[in-house]
């Protein structure tokens, strides 16, 4: 049976992209993703949300790098022994509180008058277009209690999405406003310490060698220049990239395993994390081997 009116998620995942924001599904009734690349995968593109959602009632996800936005994930206690950490103000009582006692310490103003959801759970995420030209991190508590942004590498559930049946709404529906600078200064990643290159001795000078430094070092860029909260992801990535190489024969595994783990530790990855990410993405890439003109030496 066919209905003209759209189905509310489709419809809230069609009005999200009308903003500008670029969307994905979450599986139905969950904040998880229901696509692998998720951040790669998410559009604005009508057709094919129209498409994706005329297969199910999936939640919805807005992936904040590529929208450019900046949310501000305001969370309220989970039972009455969450509590805040010892020697914070008796006022505080929720991620509201922290993120106005945080403004009050930076000098700046509480953050409102922005595109607003309310939580199923009392929370609020408040939307925020983040600066140009910065690739602004998440943040997991660090900020405050119950205070956590989603940036780059980062999603949040968008309004119009359930979960356990209560949903996300729209609190205020205006158009979100700039980042705060007090807020955008404590989210910009401090500048890495001049470190030597990466040793990736190729010594090749053909083609071949020059294909073969480009995959690597793009590979290795990936991995240094990720984000907090997608660093595993991108080491991950590259490391399925660079076994495709290994198992078409023009790299060596070890050769490939110490370099991405020298990148992975220098962005402050544990290293035995680090290895398994790469054994796994190894394991994965060796499944499309990728060869190129002659074999390695």
């Amino acid at each position: 049976m066919h209905h003209n009116t759209p189905r509310p998620l489709r419809r809230a995942a069609l009005e999200a992209a009308e903003r500008g924001w670029h969307v994905f599904p979450l599986v139905p009734g969950s904040k998880r993703p229901a696509v692998r690349s998720w951040e790669q995968r998410a559009t604005v593109d009508a057709e094919r949300l129209t498409r994706c959602w005329a297969t199910g009632d999936y939640n919805i996800g807005i992936a904040a790098g590529p929208s450019r936005l900046v949310i501000v994930d305001l969370d309220v206690p989970k039972h009455d022994g969450d509590l805040p950490p010892a020697g914070t103000p008796d006022r505080v009582a929720d991620g509201a509180d922290s993120l106005a006692l945080l403004a009050e310490l930076q000098g700046g103003r509480y953050p409102c008058g922005t595109y607003t959801v309310r939580t199923p759970s009392g929370g609020t995420h408040l939307y925020f277009t983040a600066p140009a030209g910065t690739a602004l991190r998440n943040t997991a508590g660090t900020l405050g209690w119950k205070v956590d942004t989603r940036a780059n590498g980062g999603y949040v559930v968008g309004a119009g999405s359930t979960v356990d049946s209560e949903a996300y709404t729209v609190a205020d529906g205006t158009v979100p406003a700039a980042l705060p600078d007090w807020l955008a200064r404590l989210l910009t990643p401090a500048p890495l310490p001049r470190q030597e290159p990466l040793s990736v001795p190729l010594l090749a000078t053909d083609r071949r060698g020059a294909y073969l430094r480009a995959a690597v070092d793009g590979e290795l860029q990936r991995v240094a220049c990720a984000c907090e909260g997608n660093r595993n992801n991108a080491l991950y990535q590259a490391s399925v990239a660079l076994g495709q190489l290994v198992a078409g024969q023009a790299l060596n595994a070890g050769d490939v395993t110490g370099w991405l783990v020298e990148a992975a530790v220098r962005i402050g990855l544990a290293e035995q994390d680090a290895r398994r990410t790469i054994a796994s993405g190894q394991r994965a890439g060796a499944k499309k081997p990728r060869s190129i003109a002659g074999r390695a030496a």
